[in-house]
């Protein structure tokens, strides 16, 4: 039998190697230069968390907290108990539920008695039953029922959620920003624990990258958990009736509408507040999921970005991967696994910071995160594969499910309560 000839890579084949590789390499270099742009803004971010050590000040009118509540969470007590032993001189906490048929209705009713008997903390405590609406999200129904039920003498609104947890200090904090009258809005945001479970450790991983953006600079974003707006500006900005409305998010609306005005969102390190839920790995993609349809819908161009950015971060290590199999020399594969190095480096190098930070502001969850904290660097690479399949799906979804209930979004001013759950009936 002859011997079969060999095969040889011609010069045409030698030529589509060399092209694939220089298209990783460029690539690489974008995402590179992507990844020490972030790590920037990570050192700063970690930087400002640092410098907010100092005082807060003596700023202090008197102000509404509006909380809108749906079910009882695990810590649901616990976090209950923070926001109602807050160091302020003056201030009304209002609670609202969209039905006496949500157990924390009963729950927050019994608190409130036993607070009446105590009488300390909040100046005075509200419960108001919201009902529902069928053109705007049971969340934002909550609120703006919550802000009629403010008292007159309310010169601050604060918008908070009851599955966080705050510091002693968070309102003051929270409230100081608006002493400088070119603040607009004062914002903290959700900062996840790393938990117990795998899945819990990877939305620790996934959220506090999100987190990070914020800082000392004009393209903040405000954050319902955590925000608070003069009491006038939130009526001269009209939030209610041009951005509430018939809208799904709260946030976002006071973000367009701060922005469509051109003033100033202000980010307080002190008011990042941690967050200790546990969640399953399906939970964990619903609710990833929901945060990207939303952006969709309300920031597309944040959207755009971010799909951009995951799939550069995703390509580039696929393609990386691709030519390392397909290599004939040395050389070639010393490079990309150099680059593709250099690129988990960079992510691990980012979660990093994120556990520096978490150590910074949670001083009191030592412990925890002396046994999870590094899960924030050693899970970093596996965020943006996670984020991809995010952006991707919220590219075609237009139902989202939150707490039960089942949303259309057709636009941002175009809500539909698809479904309600037992809980909201």
């Amino acid at each position: 039998m002859p011997a079969l000839p060999k095969k040889t890579v011609g010069p045409s084949g030698r030529g589509s190697a060399a092209r694939q590789v220089k298209a990783f390499l460029i690539l690489g270099a974008l995402l590179a230069i992507q990844s020490v742009v972030s790590l920037r803004e990570g050192l700063r971010f970690l930087r400002r968390v640092r410098e907010s050590r100092r005082s807060v000040g003596t700023f202090a009118p008197p102000a509404a907290v509006v909380i809108p509540c749906k079910g009882i969470d695990p810590d649901f007590d616990v976090n209950l108990s923070r926001f109602l032993a807050q160091d302020y001189p003056r201030y009304q906490t209002i609670f609202v539920v969209a039905s006496e048929n949500d157990p924390a209705c009963e729950a927050l009713a019994a608190r409130i008695r036993e607070w009446g008997q105590a009488r300390g903390g909040p100046s005075k405590i509200d419960l108001v039953v919201a009902g529902f609406a069928e053109d705007r999200g049971e969340k934002v129904n909550n609120l703006i029922r919550g802000v009629a039920a403010a008292g007159p003498g309310a010169e601050v609104l604060v918008f908070a959620d009851i599955d966080a947890r705050p510091q002693r200090d968070w309102l003051r904090s929270l409230v100081a920003p608006l002493e400088d009258p070119s603040v607009t809005v004062s914002t903290g945001f959700r900062w996840y624990l790393p938990g117990r479970g795998f899945a819990s450790h990877l939305r620790a991983a996934w959220d506090t990258s999100i987190a990070t953006l914020l800082g000392d600079h004009d393209h903040n974003f405000a954050w319902g958990g955590s925000m608070a707006i003069r009491a006038q500006d939130f009526k001269r900005l009209e939030i209610v009736e041009r951005h509430w409305a018939r809208s799904l998010s709260d946030d976002y609306g006071v973000t367009r509408a701060v922005r469509a005005a051109g003033e100033k969102i202000h980010f307080e390190p002190r008011c990042l507040l941690a967050s200790c839920e546990e969640t399953t790995f399906v939970e964990f993609l619903r609710w990833s999921t929901r945060q990207i349809v939303i952006t969709r819908v309300y920031a597309p161009h944040l959207w755009q970005l971010g799909l951009a950015s995951s799939g550069l971060y995703c390509g580039t290590f696929l393609l990386g991967l691709v030519l390392l199999g397909l290599a004939g020399s040395p050389p070639a594969s010393l490079l990309i696994v150099a680059f593709l190095a250099a690129i988990l480096l960079l992510g691990a190098a980012k979660g990093r910071l994120r556990t520096a930070v978490a150590r910074e502001i949670f001083a009191d969850e030592g412990t925890e995160l002396a046994r999870f904290g590094a899960r924030y660097w050693q899970l970093a690479p596996l965020v943006p594969w996670i984020m991809v399949f995010n952006f991707v799906v919220a590219g075609f979804a237009r139902r989202i499910e939150w707490r039960g209930t089942l949303y259309e979004l057709r636009s941002p001013d175009q809500v539909r309560v698809v479904r309600r759950g037992e809980a909201s009936q």
